[in-house]
C-alpha cells in the first residue's frame, strides 16, 4: 500500500559537498528493505531526463523504500572536487559514500544501484566491490556491439533518406559502421570493435564486472531501448557476453521505439512500474 513521503535535501561526505534529496515514506521505513542510490546520467542534474528520478524515488519511497539520489562532484549542486582522482575513480568513491551515509545508524543494510548509461556503467563498476550492493537497475548500460547489432543499426539508418545522402557524399557513419564488422569478420584478432563502460575496457573485463556480480548474488535489471547507439537488440546482453553465467540472475527488458531518454511519457510509467516490481520481488528474495 503506498504511504505518503516526506523528501530532505542532504549534505554528505567526506568534505560534506556532495548534495542529495532523500526520499522515504512519512512513517518510520523499515531498515530490513533495501535503500536505492540514484546515480548521474553523465552530467545530468539529479532529477534525471523528464525529472523521471524524482517521479522514480517517490513511487519507490511511496511503497516504503528509502531513495538517495545525488549529483556527482562537480554535477548539480555538488562541489567540484579538487584532491586529483581520476573521473571514475572519484564515482567509485562517492557512490561509496553515498551507501555510507545510507548505512549509518541501521538505516539500511543492503542497497540497490540504479543508473541509465553512463550511471548504469557506474553501478556495474562498483556494484561487486561492496558486498552491501545485492541489486543492479541498468538502464542501457554499456554492452559491447555484435554483428547482429550492427545488421540492426545499419538497416535502421539506411532507411532514413539522410543517411543515403551521407553514404553519397562520404560523410556515413553508418557505412564505417558497416566497414568495421567486415574488417573484425576478415581477421578476428584484429582490435575492430568498441570497448567499454566509461574508460573503454576490453570486453574480457566487462565480462568480469558482470561475472562477479553475479558470482557474489548480486541481482541485475537490464532495460534496453531501441532507439539509442548503444544495443538494438532484447538479446545483445547476452550474445555480447558469452563468458558470463547469469543465470536467473539477470531479468531483461527492451523498449522497442523508445529513445534513451525515454522522452514519452507512458514509457516512463513503465519503465517505473516494471523497476517497483522488481525491487519488491529483490526484496522479498535476497
Amino acid at each position: 500500500m503506498n504511504q505518503k513521503i516526506s523528501e530532505q535535501a542532504v549534505l554528505f561526505g567526506a568534505r560534506a559537498s556532495l548534495v542529495g534529496i532523500v526520499a522515504k515514506a512519512a512513517s518510520a521505513a523499515s531498515s530490513v528493505r533495501p535503500a536505492i542510490v540514484i546515480l548521474n546520467t553523465g552530467i545530468i542534474h539529479r532529477v534525471g531526463h523528464h525529472r523521471m528520478f524524482v517521479s522514480m524515488s517517490r513511487a519507490l519511497a511511496a511503497l516504503g523504500y528509502t531513495v538517495l539520489r545525488f549529483d556527482f562532484s562537480g554535477i548539480g549542486d555538488s562541489d567540484p572536487r579538487d584532491d586529483g582522482l581520476s573521473p571514475v575513480d572519484a564515482c567509485m568513491a562517492e557512490i561509496k559514500e553515498a551507501v555510507d551515509w545510507l548505512a549509518r545508524d541501521d538505516t539500511a543494510s543492503r542497497m540497490i544501484l540504479v543508473g541509465l548509461c553512463s550511471g548504469a556503467d557506474h553501478a556495474v563498476l562498483y556494484g561487486h566491490t561492496d558486498p552491501r550492493i545485492v541489486g543492479l537497475v541498468l538502464m542501457d548500460p554499456y554492452i559491447p556491439p555484435t554483428l547482429r547489432y550492427y545488421l540492426h543499426f545499419i538497416g535502421r539508418r539506411l532507411r532514413q533518406a539522410s543517411s543515403w545522402f551521407n553514404v553519397l557524399s562520404g560523410r556515413s557513419r553508418t557505412l564505417r559502421m558497416l566497414i568495421r564488422p567486415m574488417l573484425h569478420i576478415a581477421h578476428p584478432k584484429r582490435k575492430a570493435w568498441p570497448r567499454g563502460l566509461q574508460n573503454r575496457v576490453p570486453r574480457q573485463t566487462v565480462e568480469r564486472h558482470y561475472q562477479s556480480s553475479v558470482d557474489k548474488g548480486i541481482e541485475i535489471l537490464a532495460i534496453f531501448t531501441e532507439e539509442t547507439t548503444r544495443q538494438t537488440y532484447r538479446e545483445q546482453m547476452i550474445e555480447a557476453l558469452p563468458n558470463v553465467s547469469f543465470g536467473d540472475r539477470l531479468k531483461l527488458e527492451f523498449f522497442p521505439g523508445s529513445d534513451h531518454t525515454f522522452k514519452l511519457e507512458s514509457d516512463r510509467i513503465r519503465l517505473i512500474q516494471l523497476i517497483l516490481q522488481w525491487v519488491s520481488a529483490v526484496n522479498k528474495t535476497a
